[in-house]
């Protein structure tokens, strides 16, 4: 496997998981903090960007401070984690991982999402065996996912970063994909906009059909 049939580092939220209707909530819920009116999902796949507080400060006009960013982190936290049990995965995605490890190819999971909420939630959808690995964030939320990615990519025996391929719904997974040199395929069902993906410069795709059909082009 690996470095003979390529490999696939799966996004979670946006991506394999559908968490579109949790994270508008969460969001607004946070907006309540600092006096700001409630986000549409459009506007907010318009505008949202990594890190986190950039995308605040297009709203506010300014960066939150410090101590604003901790409630409105910690706000959006609690909400995320008490109507993320509404969401499922993403039609398909259960197939697709599992037809990507018949045919002898390799796959892993980076998520920014905190790792000890994400490895529980992942096992509950039965796919954790599909996996080498599951990889959440350890450290503080609100960053980039490039220095996570040489962390997982690091830790996984016999991967070809040249013929590894990214899937993911946000502009930062083909940052994180290009910072490491593997590719990038990005999907617009989840946290971004098509224009703002198609800014990126890699291929972007409407469903995760075609990304993983995409990603075995890219990979060959």
């Amino acid at each position: 496997m690996g470095k003979q049939a390529g490999h696939i580092v799966w996004d979670w939220n946006g991506t394999l998981f559908h968490d579109n209707d949790a994270i508008i909530g969460a969001t607004n819920a946070a907006f309540v903090e600092l006096g700001l009116e409630p986000i549409t999902l459009e506007r907010y796949r318009a505008l949202y960007c990594v890190p986190v507080p950039r995308f605040y400060e297009r709203l506010l006009g300014r960066l939150p401070t410090d101590a604003e960013w901790q409630v409105m982190d910690e706000v959006f936290h609690r909400y995320y984690a008490e109507h993320r049990v509404r969401c499922g995965l993403t039609a398909g995605a259960a197939e697709l991982l599992a037809g990507w490890r018949s045919a002898g190819r390799s796959q892993s999971l980076l998520s920014m999402y905190v790792h000890d909420e994400l490895v529980p939630l992942v096992r509950g959808f039965g796919i954790e065996p599909y996996f080498l690995r599951v990889d959440g964030r350890t450290g503080p939320s609100g960053g980039s996912k490039a220095e996570h990615m040489v962390r997982h990519l690091e830790t996984l025996t016999g991967v070809d970063v040249e013929r590894t391929v990214v899937i993911g719904d946000a502009a930062d997974d083909a940052v994180a994909a290009l910072h490491v040199g593997a590719r990038a395929v990005l999907y617009t069902g989840g946290s971004h906009s098509r224009a703002s993906l198609e800014g990126v410069g890699v291929p972007v795709v409407d469903t995760l059909q075609e990304a993983v059909e995409t990603a075995e082009r890219l990979a060959a």
